[in-house]
C-alpha cells in the first residue's frame, strides 16, 4: 500500500530512446527538385517526362474546378437553408460575381446526371 496518496501503484516504466525515423536537418537547404527534371540530361527524356506532367497538372487542374463548380452549386442550391448568393461563393472563392455565377450554373449542369442516375 503506498505511504501518501499521490504515489502510484503501477510499476516504474523505464524510458528509451526514441528510435530516428529520419535524418536529421542539415544546415544547408536541399537545392529544390520539380519531379527530378533537373536531373533529366537527354533533351527527348526531358521533354517527353515534362510534357506527361504537364498534362496530368492540366487534367488535375480541370477536374479540380468541376469540383469548385459543384460545390459552387450546392452552396447556390435554392432548397438549403442556407443557401449562399453568388457574390458570397465569389468572395469565398477568389472570383468575380460573375464568374460565381457561371461556375453554380456549370456545377448545376455537373450535378444533373448524377439527379437522373438516384
Amino acid at each position: 500500500m503506498p505511504d501518501s496518496p499521490t504515489e502510484s501503484t503501477e510499476p516504474t516504466r523505464r524510458l528509451r530512446p526514441v528510435q530516428l525515423l529520419f535524418e536529421p536537418q542539415s544546415d544547408e537547404p536541399e537545392p529544390e527538385r520539380f519531379f527530378d527534371l533537373e536531373s533529366i540530361e537527354d533533351p527527348a527524356e526531358l521533354l517527353r517526362r515534362s510534357t506527361e506532367l504537364a498534362l496530368a497538372f492540366r487534367a488535375a487542374a480541370e477536374r479540380a474546378t468541376d469540383f469548385q463548380a459543384v460545390a459552387a452549386a450546392q452552396l447556390a442550391d435554392p432548397r438549403r437553408f442556407d443557401a449562399l448568393p453568388d457574390a458570397e461563393i465569389a468572395r469565398r472563392a477568389d472570383w468575380t460575381p460573375d464568374y460565381a455565377a457561371k461556375m453554380v450554373e456549370y456545377g448545376r449542369g455537373l450535378l444533373q446526371p448524377r439527379r437522373h442516375e438516384d
